[in-house]
């Protein structure tokens, strides 16, 4: 499993960095709207929909993304980003966890395709606004890898104490103790020696940021865990070898890009 990762790794890496640093904004949004629409239709499917229905679902969320792109091109949406990653946000700080907390089973499936859409939808538009600066992107999306390979390696070799065995089995508090380590060494060694000394005197709001973003990745990562299991899965898919689907690869993501992208664009004043 771990040569099965590390090969798609190694595979897709190189291609995620060279669309990030050389297409343009327009570009990279289209090249996202695979992502977007893999993991629609993973939600979808973990929803209970059949492949008809999920398929028409995946459809109107890329609809919704390509009509976003065309009109921002002509009309600046940024306080309707904002918006939707407000919502996100007040979503993963409030609502998830007492979600988890509850143990609740959401049966509603149009309840269950708008918690997908607040989930996705924000998340592609964070990783669409950001790319304007693709070091400090890139530095962002590392806080939440450095996270998960921390937390496996850690879990796999000391972890004991379980974290939320009801909701998933195989987290322990010794892979949360590894990921805050990785982040605190990569903070140190990348993040504040680097990219965060050169953001217009943002770097300590950044920086408080990337602690913020640690237990955001876990709660993310918790979620999808809990929603599969409700699903009955191990993964919410196969595209990737080694990895699932694509939810399982951007379920941090989902927790902490939009809070990112609100954070920056209110720090760093990006407005187009």
């Amino acid at each position: 499993m771990l040569f099965k990762r590390v090969l798609t790794v190694a595979v897709l890496l190189p291609l995620f960095l060279a669309a990030l640093f050389l297409l343009s904004s327009r570009d990279w949004a289209f090249v996202l709207l695979l992502m977007l629409g893999a993991g629609a239709y993973e939600w979808a499917r973990l929803s209970g929909l059949r492949q008809s229905a999920a398929a028409l679902f995946t459809l109107l969320v890329i609809a919704c993304a390509a009509a976003w792109v065309v009109i921002d091109i002509r009309h600046p949406l940024l306080p309707a980003a904002q918006g939707l990653w407000l919502v996100s946000s007040v979503f993963w700080l409030l609502v998830a966890p007492i979600w988890l907390w509850c143990g609740w089973q959401l049966r509603s499936v149009p309840l269950r395709l708008v918690t997908g859409f607040v989930l996705l939808f924000p998340t592609w538009l964070a990783l669409a606004y950001l790319q304007r600066e693709p070091w400090l992107l890139l530095a962002l999306m590392g806080v939440v890898w450095v996270a998960d390979c921390a937390a496996y390696f850690a879990g796999h070799r000391w972890g004991r104490n379980k974290l939320a065995p009801a909701i998933s089995p195989g987290k322990t508090w010794e892979g949360v103790g590894g990921a805050v380590l990785g982040v605190a060494v990569y903070h140190a060694a990348v993040w504040h020696w680097g990219l965060a000394a050169t953001m217009s005197g943002a770097g300590a709001a950044l920086s408080l940021l990337v602690l913020v973003m640690v237990p955001m990745g876990i709660l993310g990562d918790l979620f999808e865990s809990w929603v599969k299991r409700q699903a009955g899965v191990k993964d919410s898919g196969t595209l990737l070898p080694g990895h699932g689907g694509v939810l399982d690869r951007i379920d941090a993501l989902t927790s902490t890009l939009p809070l990112a992208a609100l954070t920056v664009s209110c720090l760093l004043g990006w407005t187009a």
